[in-house]
């Protein structure tokens, strides 16, 4: 696939959110309001994402992405788990459940690699860090663009110089997991300030993530020199999102009132609507993905019970303007706001 032609024709991105919020039903209806859809295989078992990409092609649609998380990091000190494990008593004596296992692993990657080397998806992209040279090729061989996504101009030339097609930049406004293949040193500038940077630095595709709500917002990040915008949080409360009923609940709840940086749930750092447990865990340690395996049953109690302090509400900076429309609709709203500031500019 070649990606500027890609993005020429589909400038605007849903972003993949793991979890369960990026579904098939929600790939497609972007893809086919003429953005660009895309799955998110973090957490996913390979089987699973195959059943997902599976249901997007049966649902009708070809053109759409992937996105991977490359592992990273060493396992954590058992010591300190073990703190973080008795200070998470609380919050599973509140739900009736037990804290889950420290368990450390790379995410099934060698067999999410395989099965996307062979389903020849249009758009595979990366977050969390850069894969080889090598692993980028074979996925351009089976005919697939590669898009790693940076948080810092290093991390975009690291990007180029393996070969990959284009980058995603993401500023600190973002929602979700910070990208950053080194959670110590992330540049968490806003995207603005950022995308200029990346765009001198490199000669290829750059696209522009992070706070992006809104056509105008849509526009701007295209005038500073991005190829195309990525859009998370502005989908989460469409009718397609996997995104929980408290979660979406809670984005129109004026008892949150912002967003705040956290490694409370996985162990890396992650925005949010700002909640109780992230203020009484604001010294989680970075210990990623034990953390997540260890607060996945206490976010599966909070969520069954309604509980929105007890989730992980991911969320962008500008969450306040996401609203409750079709996806297909959305999109037709960005690509229409953002041609019209485009000619006002």
């Amino acid at each position: 696939m070649n990606l500027p032609e890609l993005l020429r024709s589909r400038p605007i991105l849903q972003a993949p959110m793991a979890g369960g919020t990026s579904t098939p039903a929600l790939v497609h209806a972007v893809s086919g309001a003429g953005g660009l859809g895309s799955l998110a295989a973090g957490y996913l078992s390979a089987e699973a994402l195959g059943e997902q990409i599976d249901g997007v092609r049966g649902l009708g649609t070809d053109v759409f992405g992937v996105n991977v998380f490359v592992p990273s990091g060493a396992p954590a000190p058992e010591a300190v788990l073990a703190d973080y494990r008795s200070e998470l008593a609380g919050d599973a004596r509140r739900h009736g459940v037990e804290v889950g296992p420290a368990r450390h692993d790379d995410d099934a990657w060698n067999a999410k690699v395989d099965l996307l080397a062979s389903a020849a998806v249009p758009l595979v992209s990366f977050t969390f860090g850069c894969p080889s040279a090598g692993v980028l090729e074979r996925l351009r061989a089976a005919g697939s663009a590669t898009v790693v996504t940076a948080t810092t101009v290093e991390e975009a030339r690291t990007a180029e110089a393996r070969n990959a097609d284009g980058v995603c930049v993401q500023g600190v406004e973002a929602g979700g997991h910070r990208a950053t293949f080194d959670p110590a040193h992330g540049d968490d500038r806003p995207l603005l300030e950022l995308l200029p940077e990346v765009v001198r630095a490199v000669g290829v595709p750059v696209i522009a993530a992070g706070g992006l709500m809104t056509g105008e917002d849509v526009a701007a990040a295209l005038a500073a020199g991005a190829s195309a915008a990525q859009l998370g949080t502005a989908f989460l409360r469409c009718p397609e999102s996997g995104a929980q009923a408290p979660h979406k609940a809670a984005l129109a709840d004026p008892a949150f009132t912002g967003t705040s940086l956290t490694k409370a749930f996985t162990g890396r750092p992650a925005r949010g609507l700002t909640n109780r447990f992230m203020e009484e865990h604001r010294g989680a340690p970075a210990a990623y993905p034990e953390l997540h395996h260890m607060t996945r049953p206490l976010r599966a109690a909070a969520a069954k019970a309604a509980d929105p302090e007890g989730m992980a509400l991911w969320a962008g900076t500008g969450f306040r303007r996401a609203r409750e429309l079709p996806a297909a609709d959305l999109v037709a709203e960005l690509r229409a706001g953002a041609a019209g500031a485009g000619t006002r500019s």
